[in-house]
């Protein structure tokens, strides 16, 4: 009897173990993110004059690129300009917008791009690319990152003034300014927060009102700011591409620093799973398949 009543427990240990480490194991399932792998889809030919920036239009399936021209890459010398490319890689205008000086990040609303080109934040009509207007930005000397809220709102970075812009409306103003931000360069909105990537800090910010909250570090150089998935894709101007998942975790992807390859402001294309990284004095675009 005892033997029987023995056996009897030691089956329902078992089953109760069993039972356990399948519901761990399938909730390690379901909350585990997946690091995704880049491969390189499609390149641009090197005739862009120190590409920084890209964008994409989904409405024409095209790209907009920032092309500082000669540096450095805060001369008001007239040779920057917006270059237009196709959807895989043909350059269909290398100076589709001209007479810029600096032009480094955009940002896109309805049929407007925006560039942020020095101290001025220049206007531009994607239907016939013609420039709507150039505002000055009071107090601005080194306009670096652009972006943009669900609402309109335009987001300008001053790299040399640890400072974030809005424009809203007529109006623009300093939304953040903290030398705790290392240099600041990229800028991204979700969720009702700001994503803060300092280029000398090598770190990534949240901002939540007043409240900057470092979520990741040693990205030295880092640039732009994606959102993919429940994480974000941080690139490095040394020519690194990092992926930070929602728990903080950093993880390198890309690294062609040593063939001279920059890594400057990135965009992400969920609907294609493209990866846009302009590659400053490589002079090209370069398209990476996200797996």
């Amino acid at each position: 009897m005892k033997k029987n009543l023995f056996l009897a427990l030691a089956a329902a240990i078992a089953v109760s173990a069993c039972t356990s480490t399948t519901e761990n194991t399938s909730e390690t399932e379901e909350t585990a993110e997946t690091t995704p792998k880049l491969s390189v889809a499609w390149e641009t030919d090197t005739t862009l004059i120190t590409p920084e920036s890209v964008i994409y239009d989904s409405q024409n399936d095209v790209y907009y690129v920032s092309c500082i021209g000669a540096v450095p890459p805060g001369a008001k010398d007239g040779d920057g300009y917006i270059a237009k490319i196709g959807a895989n890689g043909e350059i269909i205008s290398n100076q589709w917008v001209t007479g810029l000086n600096g032009p480094k990040g955009l940002a896109l609303v309805d049929n407007i791009l925006y560039v942020a080109d020095i101290d001025q934040l220049v206007a531009i009509n994607t239907e016939n690319g013609e420039i709507i207007s150039s505002e000055t930005i009071e107090g601005a000397t080194f306009l670096n990152d652009a972006g943009s809220t669900p609402n309109g709102d335009i987001l300008i970075t001053d790299s040399d003034l640890n400072t974030v812009f809005v424009k809203s409306g007529e109006e623009t103003t300093v939304l953040f300014s903290s030398p705790d931000l290392g240099r600041l360069n990229g800028v991204l909105f979700e969720d009702g927060k700001y994503l803060l990537a300092g280029f000398n800090s090598g770190k990534l910010f949240s901002l939540d009102g007043s409240a900057l909250t470092m979520l990741a570090d040693s990205m030295q150089g880092a640039d732009g700011i994606e959102k993919y998935h429940d994480g974000h894709f941080v690139s490095s101007w040394n020519g690194h591409i990092f992926y930070v998942d929602k728990n903080g975790k950093r993880t390198k992807l890309l690294d062609t620093e040593a063939d001279k390859i920059n890594a400057a402001d990135i965009d992400v294309i969920q609907e294609k799973n493209l990866l846009l990284v302009p590659t400053f004095f490589a002079n090209k675009v370069v398209a990476y398949k996200i797996d």
